[in-house]
């Protein structure tokens, strides 16, 4: 009879291979207990504490995976448990603290992809865009091909204006993989800023890509599953859809997508594309609705407005997605349906405004609306083209001006109140939708907005908006210009520096000065 001798030290490593192996088919009760044995022999094991916030990343629990992997950092910093620590801080929306452990991983990894990868991707989504752009550099001299890195330094420096570089990058990443929406989509966006509507319209096609993940990568977005041919400028007659349908062929499901300042740009083409078709319906989101029945489809018969959801494909022969109607009419720089206004306030509406104007106390003065700040707080974008109310405030101290504020946010920190004694009168909590702004706004004189939907909806009435536009900002107000060829009402007023709201508020509070001189 003999007899056989067990370490610690052997019982830890095949608890460790029992972890591996139950983490591995996705039995994460049998790995976390096998982890649990080990850390009952030694609580201090760096290596089970960092298993056992994979774990916890594994299901979805950030909080604890942080805690996990922390506690393994203070026992033995290792890259890897860094990586994790940075994966799981984007998990939580922790950037700063996901910036910190990605560069606490390169001091021991120089060399490591993935640690560098993530560095620019935090750096880049804080807004950090020379240092994102750097780091993006840094990666390519690790791997020179790689198309993420390549499109995401695209996508940088065309965010500091570079728009050459940014499309030699993106081309460069298009070479090497054709069919990566993402470098396709962003170089579309490229073309746009710089006019070049023929060439970019096809690609914009592939804009069914997520810009923004955390993390700078650039997963696919579902594009809309619809059972219709997509129209891209057709006749619509070439598709008969049945023999006893007297309107066969000709009749248009247009599909909303990104957001509500989209619309109102492209909603222009609705009315065009009844010259196509029998009748053209939109599912519309319920903030527009009104203000879309009220100005268009009382105006234009064959026009309807759809709710929101899965409509009834058979009755509708083709689709087209609403910002790919300005490709299906052939769209370029010199034919922009520019006309307005498309879009009207309701006449009773705009009575009611009117009076509630005319009861203020005080001289009759100038009526300007303004806007300061954008609504996705949690978007690079809308930090970049937002100015706080500290910022705004040398603006609305400016005499002998009525300041009406169309500053609707459910976020405290860019609500009027904090203005309300420099006298901005603020009514948005009477604003139900699309339909009571442009009542107010028809009863102003001027509107003062950064790029918001505020602004388009203004510029679609015809009314004088003065766009308080961020350095290298959306494509649709092109480059270098202080004018739009979508909006005739529409003065650019675009900052000389990145970041730097002074200035355009100087040029501004002159032209103010200028416009209403008592």
């Amino acid at each position: 009879m003999s007899t056989s001798f067990r370490s610690p030290s052997d019982d830890i490593q095949s608890w460790y291979r029992e972890a591996d192996d139950a983490r591995q088919a996705g039995d994460i009760a049998t790995a976390q207990a096998a982890v649990e044995r080990i850390l009952e022999q030694d609580p201090e094991r760096a290596g089970a504490l960092y298993l056992r916030g994979l774990l916890a990343l594994d299901s979805n629990q950030f909080e604890a995976a942080q805690s996990w992997v922390e506690r393994a950092i203070a026992v033995h910093p290792h890259a890897d448990f860094y990586l994790t620590l940075c994966v799981v801080q984007i998990k939580l929306n922790a950037y700063a603290g996901a910036l910190q452990s990605a560069r606490e991983g390169l001091a021991l990894q120089p060399d490591s992809i993935a640690l560098r990868y993530y560095e620019a991707g935090t750096l880049f989504v804080q807004g950090f865009l020379d240092d994102a752009a750097l780091s993006y550099r840094k990666l390519l001299e690790l791997v020179p091909d790689n198309v993420q890195a390549l499109t995401n330094l695209g996508v940088v420096v065309k965010s500091l204006g570079a728009l050459d570089e940014a499309e030699r990058h993106l081309q460069h990443a298009i070479a090497l993989a054709p069919d990566y929406l993402s470098a396709r989509a962003h170089l579309a966006t490229v073309l746009l800023a710089t006019g070049r509507y023929e060439e970019a319209w096809p690609r914009f096609e592939d804009r069914w890509a997520n810009f923004a993940n955390a993390d700078g990568s650039h997963a696919p977005a579902a594009r809309p599953q619809i059972p219709l041919p997509q129209w891209k400028g057709e006749r619509p007659e070439s598709v008969i859809r049945s023999a006893d349908t007297p309107t066969r062929g000709t009749r248009l499901l247009v599909i909303p997508e990104q957001g509500h300042g989209d619309s109102l740009q492209f909603v222009r083409y609705l009315p065009l594309a009844l010259q196509r078709f029998s009748q053209v319906g939109y599912v519309c989101p319920p903030g527009l609705r009104r203000l879309y029945e009220e100005s268009l489809c009382s105006r234009w018969p064959g026009l309807v407005m759809l709710d929101v959801g899965m409509p009834r494909f058979d009755e509708w022969d083709w689709y087209c997605p609403m910002m790919s109607l300005p490709m299906a009419f052939g769209t370029r720089l010199d034919n922009i349906p520019a006309a307005t206004p498309y879009l009207f306030a309701d006449p009773t509406r705009a009575a009611s405004w009117r009076a509630k104007l005319a009861a203020l106390p005080g001289p009759v003065l100038p009526k300007v609306g303004v806007v300061w700040a954008g609504g996705h707080s949690g978007m690079m974008e809308d930090k970049m083209r937002s100015l706080t109310s500290a910022q705004i405030a040398p603006l609305l101290a400016l005499p002998h001006i009525r300041w009406i504020s169309l500053q609707k946010s459910d976020d405290p920190a860019k609500r009027p109140d904090a203005l309300s004694h420099l006298g901005l009168t603020d009514w948005t909590d009477e604003v139900a939708d699309f339909a009571d702004t442009a009542a107010l706004i028809e009863n102003l004189d001027l509107v003062i907005s950064v790029d918001t939907s505020v602004a388009h909806l203004a510029a679609a009435m015809g009314k004088p908006v003065w766009l308080l536009n961020r350095f290298a900002g959306c494509w649709r107000w092109l480059r270098n210009r202080d004018d739009s060829p979508w909006y005739p009402t529409v003065r650019l007023f675009t900052q000389q520096r990145r970041g730097d709201w002074q200035e355009v508020l100087t040029r501004v509070s002159a032209a103010l000065l200028q416009r209403f001189a008592p």
